[in-house]
């Protein structure tokens, strides 16, 4: 008891951000990236598994705060096996993550594996492209991974253009996680490195300020996700190798990693239905900050499980909002008539969303950027 008859249950400390004992954690979006790592390295070694982690990046908003956390974290970091060491430039640091998957290739690394987080804000994705498609086609470390954070600002708060980074990672062809939050922020970091392993691909992680610069009680117990991975999951051969032309790293991403990518998603059930009705009509599908968005707007609208029942309303969140897994999204839309997506800026999913039923019987109708008689109904 205190002073004032109070029972003090649990001493709490802000420096249970980072301790891996502590299970409910405060935590910014910031501070989850840097325990993700923590996580990680943790998963890593109750799996019996020798890596190390190598975090590295250029500051920038919504991400300005990131290496500021990681040097206050450096006992931590260290006590983990994880180096912390910004890049010159973001692209740089991109190589240098390029260079981690390679370590072991000969059989000289001093590891198993490292698993590698990069981060930068949008201009940054742009000029490290040439990186990202060459290290993507390479393939990653069985053991390591490589987690690609980046900061998006999409009303121009702080940057000098109003970003949104989707589309260049599209164009590498690496799939792409949107968080809702802190505590998926935890969760699809987990994923993500789990992901990369698997398929051999480099994974996108959205960050804007809505999730990054708030703050959340979470679960942060380091087993918390019960992963889906290797054995339990279709054969996928995508790890980089020594001797790799051109043409078949190609032809490996398309027939191979990609199609692994999907089934990783499916067997993780990274996508996951809100409002459970099987006698829906409508639809209406979101990922990330835009599903925060949409169901604050249901609630506001008093629309909830129960009378959404009533309404014959059905909703549907994206954790990987490229590429699509569509044998999820087609299980969930059987029945439907009409599909709204609700997305920020360029219309990333609306366009997946539309191929993937353009040529099934029966299929809804589909709006987001605009209504069926194409009048503007998303900016």
């Amino acid at each position: 008891m205190d002073g004032y008859g109070v029972s003090l249950l649990n001493k709490i400390s802000l420096n249970d951000r980072f301790d891996l004992t502590k299970r409910e954690v405060l935590l910014s979006g910031t501070h989850a990236l840097v325990r993700a790592v923590l996580m990680q390295a943790a998963r890593d070694k109750k799996n019996s598994i020798v890596s190390a982690g190598y975090v590295t990046g250029y500051r920038g908003s919504p991400l300005g705060a990131l290496d500021q956390q990681f040097d206050r974290a450096k006992d931590e970091i260290a006590h983990w096996n994880v180096r912390f060491q910004p890049g010159l430039n973001e692209d740089s640091a991109a190589t240098a993550l390029w260079g981690t998957q390679q370590a072991e290739l000969r059989g000289e690394g001093r590891y198993q594996g490292v698993f590698g987080l990069w981060y930068g804000k949008g201009p940054g994705v742009d000029r490290s492209g040439d990186v990202f498609r060459h290290a993507n086609l390479a393939g990653t470390s069985p053991f390591g991974g490589v987690l690609v954070a980046m900061g998006d600002d999409h009303t121009g708060e702080s940057s000098t253009t109003l970003h949104q980074s989707e589309y260049a990672l599209v164009d590498a062809m690496m799939p792409i996680l949107s968080p809702a939050g802190v505590q998926e922020i935890l969760d699809f970091s987990a994923l993500g490195w789990a992901l990369s392993r698997y398929a051999g691909v480099w994974v996108g992680l959205k960050c804007v300020k809505d999730t990054v610069e708030v703050t959340e009680v979470v679960d942060g117990r380091f087993d918390k996700i019960n992963l889906i991975e290797g054995d339990q999951l279709p054969e996928c051969d995508g790890s980089i190798r020594l001797t790799d032309l051109p043409i078949d790293q190609e032809e490996r991403l398309h027939l191979e990693k990609l199609p692994a990518v999907k089934k990783f998603a499916k067997f993780n059930s990274l996508d996951r239905v809100g409002f459970q009705n099987k006698n829906a009509k409508i639809g209406i599908i979101s990922a990330g900050k835009s599903w925060l968005d949409m169901t604050h707007a249901l609630e506001i609208l008093e629309i909830n499980e129960s009378n959404a029942f009533e309404l014959g309303l059905s909703t549907y969140k994206i954790g990987m909002v490229w590429p699509i897994e569509s044998e999820s999204l087609i299980e969930w839309a059987r029945g439907l008539r009409l599909i709204i997506v609700v997305e920020e800026k360029r219309k990333l999913i609306e366009g997946q969303v539309k191929e993937i039923f353009f040529n099934r019987p029966n299929r809804p109708i589909v709006i987001g950027g605009t209504d069926e008689l194409g009048n503007n109904l998303f900016q």
